[in-house]
């Protein structure tokens, strides 16, 4: 039987980091491994082009070292002493996409998500990225307020 693995979606919100905690302590306890990703939408992060403005260039590569450096790498140094094995990429693209993917791709067991407080108006109006996995993911998913 191969080992467990719970996939922790992150995106350095507070939500995302009690998302980490809760995966960490299950996985103590059922000696899983826990893998978590960041997935960045490079089309969101372009700057709209005005005419006659030219916006500064966005660089992808060291956009994803700073967020590898400021949300992936605390959270991995945090729970390096556990007996956890918590490892980390950084993904490219849609979110909800790129989650489900890893998730059927990788055979993950749990996933693990931070979800915001928000109405429930607010998220039928606008979605959310919990919300869409929660109705589409194949494993049973913590949503983590």
């Amino acid at each position: 039987m191969s080992k467990l693995l719970y996939i922790v979606a992150v995106d350095g919100s507070e939500w995302a980091k009690r998302a980490v905690q809760r995966a960490v302590n299950l996985a103590e306890q059922t000696h899983a491994q826990v893998k978590l990703i960041t997935v960045m939408n490079w089309s969101y992060m372009q700057p709209m082009a005005m005419e006659g403005i030219a916006p500064p260039l966005l660089d992808k590569d060291t956009e994803q070292a700073n967020t590898e450096k400021s949300i992936l790498t605390p959270l991995v140094e945090q729970y390096k002493n556990s007996a956890v094995k918590v490892s980390s990429e950084i993904l490219w693209g849609d979110a909800v996409t790129e989650i489900l993917k890893q998730v059927k791709d990788r055979h993950a067991n749990m996933l693990f998500v931070g979800r915001q407080g928000r109405s429930r108006i607010i998220d039928l109006m606008l979605g959310s990225v919990a919300n869409k996995l929660a109705h589409r993911v194949g494993v049973p998913i913590v949503l983590v307020p």
